[in-house]
């Protein structure tokens, strides 16, 4: 066991004094360390029950003969971040979290880890821990918040924001919108769609690193701290078993991972944080293979916000286990698990039991997978649309550009109702480097559903997209406005297209004039130019590649 260096020995006779100021017994010191690593945090409505789950973990590792140790990371809300300052630091703070589990996991030479994550950049966080320590490992998500109800129909946190879109276009009262704010989110977990948060949980349990069921068991219901439980019971037998990561987190894993995100039409988030996880494992995973999973594998589930369908329906469906049963065709079945056994053992007994929530490979909700990889004159290397939150018969969009350095006066042009139909608009400087923290634009995408311009307006950009985006949006545009992307150069007018059938974006003018616009072009100064974000700005690669931290 690596705890052996910690606690055996004459020479670790200090070690094993401060380890017993801790009450623990000399019989215990002989037990499997696990890490229990928490991201409990009472700002965060996704975090906020971590503390009930840890303690059902640490249950299960002590059942098991195991001594579990609660130590913590750091976790920031989405949502509330959003809009503001605050959404510089969401992206960066994946990459701290990343940090501060392998620094506090490997100084105390834990033998094993359970993760207790659960929103956007806390889980690919730990899943990069994971990989880059590779000790064994499993993960428990928190799990979705219930949807809230509303006149009749479930609602949540995309609801409110699209509503205030609608207050603006005089379509909804301020009044209604205080009842909807008051519904929208009734208690723990993470928000009810399909939104980065639950499609990040729901790769978790198809990479196999989570228990199966952990993904769409709600946060509030007790069968999320029986997962738990076993998850820390299973800890100390991954221990036991000499079962690392690096075994379970193959290219093969991603693949599997990848091909769940297409059929469900999950957040483009993914197309950030997988390459990043890969990236610590050792594994090779470009936007390419995207693209190419994406051609041959339909999109069978429409959830919110693409769709009608949350996340309690998809648990009702049969889960993620009955998701990746249908796609069995596609999978790589021989794939490990945290379960200790294959994938294709874990799926004998799943079943999908809604076939209006996970459609059959025969009668998908579209040929192929809701996200598609652009390339063209504006992305070089890549930018990404979410085609499950557009509507099924879209192909292309032309429109002229209306273009915004930074995400603040776009929004302001939206509120004022200088955007138009037939209008591409334009957000740059906001990628890794240029933002810095490539901030979501969900105030921005938001306020055009809920004008009602979702079908007639686009918007593009070299930031990102949060999961509760839908319509004609495309992020991730590399190289970025920064670096010398093309996007850059783009001026008022320009014609624009987005083309889905083709995959291509791009400007509709010569080459030359690109290069001549670029003549006069500069680089601009940072925005900001202190603190943490000023060494993220420094190292951040290029989205393209996962937005993974570069030194040298």
């Amino acid at each position: 066991m690596r705890s052996s260096v910690v606690k055996e020995g004459l020479e670790r006779a200090g070690h094993r004094s401060l380890l017993k100021s801790l009450g623990l017994s000399r019989e215990e010191l002989d037990k499997p360390f696990i890490a229990v690593v928490n991201s409990f945090s009472e700002i965060v409505p996704g975090h906020v029950h971590l503390r009930r789950l840890a303690e059902a973990v640490k249950e299960g590792v002590y059942a098991a003969g195991g001594l579990p140790f609660e130590v913590n990371t750091i976790a920031i809300c989405d949502g509330i971040a959003m809009g503001h300052e605050g959404m510089h630091y969401s992206l960066p703070s994946r990459d701290v979290i990343a940090d501060s589990v392998e620094l506090v996991v490997e100084a105390h030479r834990f033998d094993g880890m359970v993760l207790l994550p659960n929103c956007d950049k806390i889980t690919p966080g730990m899943l990069m821990a994971a990989a880059r320590i590779n000790i064994p490992s499993i993960v428990v998500t928190g799990g979705p918040m219930l949807s809230g109800s509303y006149k009749g129909r479930k609602i949540g946190l995309a609801s409110v924001m699209e509503a205030i879109g609608q207050v603006r276009a005089g379509k909804l009262s301020t009044e209604e919108l205080e009842k909807l704010e008051n519904s929208a989110c009734p208690g723990p977990g993470s928000c009810n769609g399909m939104f980065t948060a639950n499609t990040m949980a729901c790769l978790v349990e198809a990479m196999g690193m989570s228990l199966p069921g952990c993904a769409t068991t709600p946060a509030v219901s007790s069968a999320k701290d029986e997962i738990a439980r076993l998850s820390g019971m299973r800890a100390v037998r991954l221990v036991e078993e000499e079962v690392k990561p690096s075994s379970i987190m193959t290219l093969e894993a991603f693949e599997n991972a990848i091909t769940v995100d297409l059929a469900l039409g999950g957040s483009t988030n993914t197309l950030l944080h997988l390459p990043a996880i890969a990236y610590e494992a050792g594994v090779k995973l470009t936007l390419e293979v995207f693209d190419r999973l994406g051609r041959k594998t339909p999109q069978l589930c429409t959830m919110v916000p693409g769709g009608l369908h949350t996340m309690e329906d998809l648990a009702e469906a049969g889960g993620v286990q009955a998701l990746m049963r249908e796609l069995s065709p596609l999978l790589h079945l021989e794939a490990a698990t945290v379960t200790g056994k294959p994938l294709k053992e874990n799926l004998r007994k799943a079943k999908v039991l809604r076939r209006d929530v996970i459609r059959s490979l025969s009668k998908p909700v579209r040929k192929d997978g809701g996200i598609v990889v652009l390339k063209g004159n504006l992305a070089p290397e890549g930018a990404v649309i979410k085609t499950a939150g557009l509507p099924s018969k879209f192909k292309v969009f032309r429109g002229k550009a209306r273009v915004f350095n930074g995400e603040k006066r776009a929004v302001e042009a939206i509120v004022k109702g200088r955007i138009r139909e037939g209008d591409v608009v334009v957000i740059r400087y906001e990628g890794p480097k240029g933002g810095p923290g490539m901030r979501e634009m969900l105030t921005a995408t938001a306020l055009i559903t809920g004008m009602g311009l979702e079908a007639s307006v686009a918007l593009i950009t070299d930031g990102r997209f949060s999961g509760a985006t839908r319509g004609i949006c495309v992020g991730h545009i590399s190289p970025e406005a920064a670096e010398g992307g093309p996007i850059a150069i783009l001026q008022n007018g320009d014609p624009v297209e987005v083309n889905i059938e083709k995959r291509r974006l791009d400007v509709k003018i010569s080459r030359k004039e690109i290069a001549e616009r670029f003549k006069s072009w500069r680089k601009p100064k940072p925005k900001i130019g202190r603190g943490y974000l000023t060494r993220y700005a420094h190292t951040a690669s290029s989205a393209s590649s996962g937005a993974i931290l570069r030194i040298g």
